[in-house]
């Protein structure tokens, strides 16, 4: 259904970007080629030597326009959002307040601070103390051209990307999947009307994916290749890189909420299961910090298929204020073959319920006594099971360890340190509030990696 909708799509927008004259205008290789090359000397004359600072406050200023219902751009967004993305008008509009509400003047400062030691470090050496001690200083730099191969379930990963390009001063072209690229051409338009010479140093296509004659152009000319995607196709990338290309890959991901039996009060739970709601609600649970599963402690006040009971009433509320959106033919179909499949186990066996929307596959929760790891079909499908405790729960989830980014924890302040730790031995790399599983903060360790660290290459200088 959404397929190439971005295409079709007449927003009334200049032809800035090559995603702006597609499919009508043909893309090759060699143009492809030549608008790379364009990008790297734009970025010589435009934005290697912006100060750090100016560019911060272009990219606060252009997040704060974003959350404004007044805001052109917005105002385009939400208007054709839902046909090009599948995502309700309330959905799209709560995301990108979510999304933009983390960029901020003085979050991007910590960012950079965070994985570089100081702000100014991009525009000219300077030392920690730990450098000056040894008499010398350092230097951060961008990739001359970042290439960024995009997934297509959600937006913001790739508009992330981009202001992460932006803050160490790099040309940028983006890949954008099919049917994927009407938020990030969006976003592009969105920079380039706050200051030309920056999203002049900014380009967007679409091409099929496995289309080696074009990623064999972007390959050729980029310095640092970034991509999203299945565990497979990044493998696959990476084997056709040229040497000396750094390559920087984010793959398949699943994520989870934990809820200790000590917190299972009635007032607490019933707070645990709207915010819990919000997690498989947002973005559609389409994304890899969205929840699978939540598992529930035993032997708290409130039993684990009370808790479900209360999730799938928040969710049903949400329902109403945020509806899920359209989804496609066999999306929907699969899900509506989960729902037989519990539908069954619960008429035969005592151990698992069911509750769904009525008349469509809008939301569905199902409990289990089963504690052993199942992913979700997503869509606002989700499952909760009862464990009698941490341990318990990484035996039975044995089979996702390595590929767990999220774990949403509630626990006591006495407990939860430890289960953090025991978490983070296990493999994960982010541990949040429930509530907050789609909505991380800007200098989040994507994957348990510097953000801006891994993009930049060091100049020593010793004095």
């Amino acid at each position: 259904m959404r397929h190439g909708l971005e295409r079709m799509l007449d927003l009334g927008l200049p032809n800035f970007f090559l995603i702006d004259t597609q499919p009508e205008a043909r893309l090759s290789p060699e143009i492809l080629t030549e608008a790379c090359r364009q990008l790297k000397r734009n970025r010589v004359q435009h934005l290697r030597d912006t100060p750090t600072e100016q560019s911060v406050k272009i990219l606060a200023r252009l997040a704060h326009n974003w959350r404004d219902d007044l805001f052109p751009i917005r105002k385009l967004a939400l208007a054709h959002g839902p046909e090009a993305t599948g995502f309700s008008k309330p959905s799209l509009a709560r995301g990108l307040d979510q999304f933009f509400g983390r960029i901020t003047e003085e979050s991007l400062h910590n960012l950079i601070a965070q994985d570089l030691g100081d702000s100014r470090r991009l525009d000219g050496p300077m030392g920690t103390p730990e450098e000056r001690a040894d008499n010398r200083t350092a230097m951060a730099r961008g990739p001359e051209l970042i290439g960024h191969i995009t997934a297509g379930n959600l937006p913001c990963p790739t508009l992330m990307s981009m202001v992460h390009g932006v803050l160490v001063g790099s040309a940028q072209f983006v890949k954008c999947a099919e049917g994927a690229g009407f938020i990030p051409r969006l976003f592009a338009h969105s920079l380039y009307d706050a200051h030309a010479k920056l999203g002049a140093c900014l380009e967007l296509a679409i091409w099929p994916g496995g289309d080696h004659p074009f990623e064999a152009a972007l390959f050729d000319e980029a310095d640092c290749i970034v991509a999203t995607g299945r565990d497979e196709t990044l493998t696959e990338i990476q084997s056709r890189l040229p040497l000396g290309k750094r390559f920087l890959g984010h793959g398949h991901r699943v994520s989870f909420g934990y809820i200790h039996r000590d917190v299972l009060s009635r007032a607490m739970a019933i707070e645990l299961a709207k915010n819990a709601a919000r997690d498989v609600a947002a973005w559609n649970q389409l994304g890899c910090l969205s929840p699978q599963l939540f598992y529930v402690e035993k032997n708290g006040a409130v039993r684990p298929e009370v808790f479900a009971e209360m999730l799938a009433g928040e969710i049903e509320a949400l329902e109403a204020k945020e509806p899920r959106g359209e989804i496609s033919t066999e999306e929907s179909a699969n899900i509506a073959y989960r729902r037989d499949f519990f539908e069954l186990r619960s008429v035969n066996t005592g151990d698992v319920k069911q509750w769904k929307s009525d008349g469509d596959t809008s939301w569905t929760v199902v409990f289990e006594e089963d504690p052993v790891f199942v992913n979700s079909c997503l869509n606002r499908f989700i499952h909760v099971k009862a464990v009698e405790n941490l341990g318990e729960m990484l035996r039975v989830a044995e089979m996702t360890r390595g590929q767990v980014s999220t774990v949403a924890l509630a626990a006591p302040k006495n407990d939860a340190e430890e289960m953090v730790k025991t978490l983070a031995h296990w493999g994960v790399t982010r541990v949040c509030p429930i509530g907050q599983m789609q909505n991380p903060p800007m200098g989040w360790r994507h994957d348990g990696r510097p953000t801006l660290g891994d993009l930049v290459t060091w100049t020593d200088w010793e004095l």
